[in-house]
């Protein structure tokens, strides 16, 4: 492979187009477009499709953008090391959360890797549950944090490491919404109430749903939220109540000005670290889950 062209391609991909990535490199765009055409045919793959005006990457170019973004970061690296006088090489360690995991959660999961007794780097991309797992797959990542196991059905061979679960609590901001809930005890306060509820593809939602109708629990639902930090700021707001981890309660309380109404054990959600080998020898990895006992319920 001829890694000037490689080059090229990495390049046109960063700047979202040729004729930024032409500005860029100090060449033409007819030049940049000859050198990626040249490494398109090396790979036997179309790393570039048109979409009206606009140029996207494939999945094809998407997996090359992967490995070339590793390759030059590496010589990026190299430089560095060697500006330093030859230092340590840091473990790198590469992890994707789930965008439905809270980010507070993230943090208290992920944190203990940058304990371990070695130096380490840690890479942390945030993504859609499946996407993340397809990299995994294709060992672009180490460590898939979610708040949902992997199922059968996705056919990626990876493996679930339960990290533990929390009961749910309920959040209202200071106010008229308070005040009233806390006269009317709960979970009775919910009934009727104003709720913001997680997104339908949140696993929280259906558990969230189902607690309700058993407890004969009808609330009003006046907006649903695939970003959870969203939905908490209209809850600081008095837009409504919201559920929440209660392990996460100190936290959600002094970020966002609201009051915990009361907390159930009947939802609970759990967390997975899924990874690509059954057994962890990963010592970041290993950090994280033995951390995870003492924070969560096992």
């Amino acid at each position: 492979m001829n890694y000037k062209h490689l080059q090229y391609f990495w390049v046109a991909a960063k700047a979202g187009g040729v004729m930024r990535a032409a500005e860029q490199l100090h060449v033409t765009a007819q030049t940049l477009s000859e050198q990626i055409k040249l490494l398109e045919d090396r790979l036997g793959r179309k790393l570039f499709k048109r979409v009206g005006r606009r140029l996207e990457l494939t999945e094809d170019g998407r997996l090359v953008l992967g490995y070339a973004e590793e390759i030059f970061g590496l010589g990026r690296e190299l430089e560095t090391v060697l500006r330093q006088g030859g230092a340590a090489r840091s473990l790198e360690f590469r992890v994707g959360v789930a965008d439905s995991v809270p980010k507070s959660m993230a943090y208290r999961l992920l944190e203990p890797a940058l304990a371990v007794p070695e130096p380490v780097r840690l890479i942390a991309e945030e993504g859609r549950f499946e996407e993340l797992v397809a990299r995994l797959a294709v060992h672009r990542l180490d460590l898939v944090i979610a708040d949902e196991p992997l199922r059968r059905t996705m056919s990626i061979k990876a493996f679930n490491h339960s990290l533990g679960s929390t009961p749910m609590s309920f959040y209202a901001a200071p106010g008229p919404l308070l005040s009233s809930a806390r006269r009317a005890g709960f979970p009775a306060c919910l009934d009727g109430a104003p709720m913001l509820l997680p997104g339908a593809a949140s696993p929280n939602r259906g558990r969230l749903e189902a607690w309700l109708s058993r407890h004969g629990l009808r609330p009003l639902v006046v907006a649903e939220f695939d970003d959870g930090a969203l939905m908490k700021a209209f809850g600081r707001e008095g837009r409504g109540i919201f559920a929440a981890p209660s392990v996460l309660d100190a936290d959600t309380v002094g970020q966002y000005g609201v009051r915990p109404l009361g907390t159930t054990e009947e939802i609970v959600e759990e967390f997975f670290a899924i990874s690509a080998e059954r057994r962890i020898t990963h010592p970041c990895v290993a950090a994280i889950t033995a951390t995870a006992r003492g924070l969560l319920v096992a």
